[in-house]
């Protein structure tokens, strides 16, 4: 039978949960077409396992499909197979993550494969924003099946087998697979914006098992996921050293170190992932001018500004975030725009989506200034403004309209350098320090980057009961 412990769909899935929990669903479901010759080929549970299990205790549903099957195809019953678990998981308001290795739809059933694509379209549709929904693509996945995982919250792809596509690269004008291989797990992670992380199977299902950790496993599950063993008052040391690399300042704000990046290799001038802070999973967008290796090494630069795959990067993440009731921490070192002939087509739009995306949330935020808070492309960085609860910033950092150097150039076109350097200084003084911007209620308070941990953690702590709206009453007191 497909389901046999030999199976390679069946080991990746017992791999995954915890030992022995694995219950599977629909095991002596085959094919009912017998055009081609169908029957006669043989198809063990369809060419997909489903069922159940757990991680950490956790009940996650999974599917995973079986290539040794008719090379994993989807078919009619294949794809009822699939929407069942999803049936059954948003019942039950659990995760639902699934193993894609598909050669795609299948031929012999035509019509009823393809509508087989469509439940599977309509009810990842129907769980979003109700579960959590993660794909890893671990073989083939092409065409139309390329859509499974784009519809999921998290996706991830194995860096040698795994395939993802929606044209073939000798389909692509001008192109090879010789000369560029679009299918590859490396160009995937860098372009489509789809794909969370690269790795070995076994990294994959690792980081799986990380990610429904921190998650809430539902829409009306609780954030707090962990208890915290780290000292809820440990000062951040050299936080400001290192300040152009979130990923730094995330890890050594967030307990035991721990963070979680997403969409990793896409758009790296803006980072999202997920931190606790006291036991709590916290999201955060952060932007990015510097990338540091292992050795503590600047590997990559970027200007602090916006791109418009980083807005939309993060306008994603966001939203997630909110329909979830997790947490949002923004980091903000952000001075402009990015100048290039893409962006200028495509920004106005991304930034109109990330500011949506701030403004509309109802979950807790927090914006951290670590450097430059510039421009709109701040108020577009979850200002307090846009629905900020708190906002924060380090001493040394800069809010206002724009640089003091230019903003004095503007004002005094026609003035000799030395006057233009005196406005600068006195423009920076007075419009262009956190501690103005605190003056007039824009930043709520001005810390230390030691004492970062602390201070958020008390923000998060008091906006777990945050209500937004009017609050619900009878009529007053008095």
């Amino acid at each position: 039978m497909s389901s046999s412990s030999d199976n390679l769909a069946m080991q990746r899935i017992t791999r995954l949960v915890d030992e022995n929990s694995f219950i599977e669903i629909g095991s002596l479901v085959t094919a009912r077409s017998t055009d081609f010759n169908l029957a006669a080929a043989g198809t063990p549970s369809d060419g997909v396992i489903t069922g159940h299990g757990l991680i950490d205790g956790s009940l996650v549903f999974v599917y995973s499909q079986d290539a040794s099957v008719l090379n994993g195809t989807i078919g009619e019953m294949h794809a009822k197979k699939i929407a069942a678990i999803y049936d059954m998981a948003m019942k039950m308001g659990a995760p639902v993550i699934g193993f894609i290795d598909c050669a795609g739809m299948r031929l012999q059933e035509s019509v009823d494969a393809l509508d087989g694509f469509g439940q599977i379209y309509a009810k990842e549709a129907a769980a979003s924003g109700v579960i959590p929904q993660i794909a890893a693509v671990f073989g083939s996945c092409g065409g139309g099946l390329s859509v499974v995982p784009a519809l999921c919250d998290f996706a991830f792809i194995e860096e040698s087998k795994g395939k993802m596509f929606v044209n073939s690269p000798n389909a692509i004008d001008g192109n090879r697979i010789d000369k560029c291989d679009t299918s590859a797990a490396k160009f995937q992670s860098e372009e489509n914006g789809c794909i969370d992380a690269v790795g070995t199977e076994d990294e994959i299902l690792a980081s799986i098992r990380e990610l429904i950790g921190l998650l809430p496993l539902n829409n009306e599950g609780d954030t707090y996921t962990g208890d915290c063993e780290d000292d809820l008052n440990r000062a951040c040391e050299s936080m400001d050293a290192m300040k152009g690399d979130p990923r730094y300042l995330l890890a050594e704000m967030a307990d035991g170190h721990a963070f979680f990046e997403t969409k990793k290799d896409y758009a790296k001038d803006m980072v999202t992932g997920f931190i606790r802070l006291n036991g709590m999973t916290v999201g955060a967008v952060a932007n990015c001018s510097e990338v540091y290796d292992a050795e503590g090494n600047r590997a990559e630069e970027f200007e602090p500004v916006l791109s418009a795959r980083g807005c939309n990067k993060a306008a994603d993440f966001v939203r997630f975030c909110d329909a979830f009731e997790i947490p949002v921490l923004t980091l903000t070192n952000v001075r402009g725009f990015k100048a290039c002939m893409c962006c200028e087509k495509n920004l106005p739009r991304a930034l109109a989506r990330l500011t949506s995306a701030f403004a509309g949330a109802d979950c807790p935020k927090v914006n951290l200034i670590t450097g430059e808070a510039f421009g709109s492309a701040y108020v577009t960085m979850n200002a307090k403004s846009i629905g900020a609860d708190f906002v924060y910033a380090w001493k040394d950092a800069k809010v206002g309209m724009m640089e003091a150097e230019l903003a004095a150039k503007i004002m005094y076109a026609d003035a000799a350098a030395d006057e233009i350097a005196e406005k600068a200084k006195e423009y920076d003084e007075l419009q262009g320090s956190a501690e103005t911007a605190a003056r007039r209620g824009y930043v709520d308070l001005i810390i230390d980057p030691a004492d970062t941990r602390k201070y958020l953690i008390n923000a998060f702590e008091l906006l777990y009961t945050k209500c937004a709206g009017v609050p619900d009453r009878k009529h007053g007191t008095k």
